[in-house]
């Protein structure tokens, strides 16, 4: 399957939708995701991933959401946002300008050579086997979204028997000028 990026704009498509990142920063109550969530379900928006965790600020979390923007434009799904009591501030992401992980577990089919192969292939990837049964592997990769998704189809031709992924993570990238290290 061939895909195509344009990382000059604010969208890019991916899997024929155009989408993009925002970073929203909530505060951490009880319901809040359900609330977000909930909106994006009444208002027919498609959420393409959803990632949310504690925030570097004592009682805020900070939710990550690739949003699928043939569903609604982009400017009418952060006034929605912003409507929730709980949305401290929206941060819309430029992929070009961002720095963004996810994180795949995969448990495949291994045995005798294919076992070797798949080693290999993990190690090229930079990933890390987590559980080796007479069977099957089960590995982890870590990086950016189309990193996972070459790795994923080149597992598919093996058999992959469970695969989760945790979607996608996103930050600003640094100024050059304030940064110290690159690290990839």
């Amino acid at each position: 399957m061939s895909r195509v990026r344009d990382y000059g704009t604010n969208t890019y498509p991916q899997n024929g939708f155009n989408h993009h990142i925002l970073s929203v920063l909530v505060q951490n109550r009880p319901g809040v995701l359900a609330r977000v969530s909930g909106l994006f379900a009444r208002r027919g928006y498609n959420i393409f991933s959803l990632a949310v965790a504690p925030a570097e600020q004592e009682g805020m979390s900070r939710i990550t959401i690739v949003v699928d923007l043939d569903s609604a434009p982009l400017e009418q799904i952060t006034k929605q946002l912003f409507k929730l009591i709980d949305v401290i501030k929206i941060s819309e992401l430029d992929p070009a300008q961002s720095v963004e992980r996810e994180l795949m577990i995969a448990t495949v089919k291994a045995n005798g050579a294919l076992r070797v192969e798949l080693q290999t292939l993990t190690q090229i990837f930079e990933g890390k086997i987590l559980a080796v049964s007479e069977d099957n592997l089960t590995l982890s990769i870590e990086g950016h979204p189309d990193k996972l998704d070459d790795f994923e189809e080149l597992l598919d031709s093996h058999g992959i028997v469970e695969l989760q992924r945790t979607g996608r993570v996103a930050l600003p990238k640094l100024d050059r000028s304030s940064r110290l290290r690159v690290a990839n």
